[in-house]
């Protein structure tokens, strides 16, 4: 039976996916364009991961800035860009990345999308 198989392994064991994700939000977070370039199946799971994160960052309670902190050890500008961007976003319901499909780019196999966040 496939119970609890919702996530997608990325070809990676959790450690290194953990890894990979978290890479590609400060990635994100920090780009000065605030949109990344991967494949489309990282943009797919990278999206609920930021936007959990931001909705945490709405709260603005201690426990949602230390959860954040705990999130991004060691890298207080991701913290802190994120919770700028929770204000940003204050008045939004949900929605806050958009996924644009590049297809195949170059000589790649895969098919190529930019994750940004919305203006």
């Amino acid at each position: 039976m496939r119970h609890h198989d919702r996530n997608k392994k990325l070809g990676r064991v959790k450690r290194q996916r953990k890894a990979l994700i978290k890479s590609l939000v400060r990635s994100l977070v920090l780009s000065d364009a605030e949109g990344i370039t991967t494949t489309e199946a990282k943009a797919k799971v990278l999206r609920p991961f930021v936007e959990r994160l931001i909705t945490t960052g709405k709260k603005g309670t201690l426990a949602s800035r230390r959860r954040l902190a705990q999130e991004f050890e060691g890298s207080r500008d991701t913290g802190n860009k994120m919770l700028e961007l929770a204000a940003r976003y204050a008045k939004r319901a949900g929605g806050y990345t958009r996924i644009v499909r590049l297809g195949r780019v170059g000589k790649r196999v895969t098919d190529m999308a930019r994750i940004e966040l919305v203006k």
